[in-house]
């Protein structure tokens, strides 16, 4: 009988273990995901910012004024904090 119950707690560690390695991946894939999204909206919005710089004035106001306003609002603080044009 005592090597039925040993058997018995050696499967139900091992489950434990498998479903403890299943969370864990899935976290992982999950975290990747996050970063990544996060990571292309940032070169994204940096290379629109290198667009904006390269940009003469009058174009550059007409496209922020055509932009998402909270975006628009962004990319000028982005251009006067890191190229200092206004």
């Amino acid at each position: 009988m005592s090597a039925s119950r040993t058997d018995w707690s050696h499967c139900w560690f091992s489950m434990i273990a498998e479903r403890d390695i299943v969370v864990w991946i899935i976290s992982a894939l999950l975290a990747i995901g996050i970063g990544w999204s996060r990571y292309a909206k940032w070169s994204t919005r940096n290379k629109l910012v290198r667009e904006l710089a390269a940009m003469d004035p009058e174009r550059r106001e007409k496209v922020l004024s055509r932009l998402n306003p909270s975006l628009a609002m962004e990319a000028r603080e982005q251009l006067m904090k890191r190229f200092r044009i206004t």
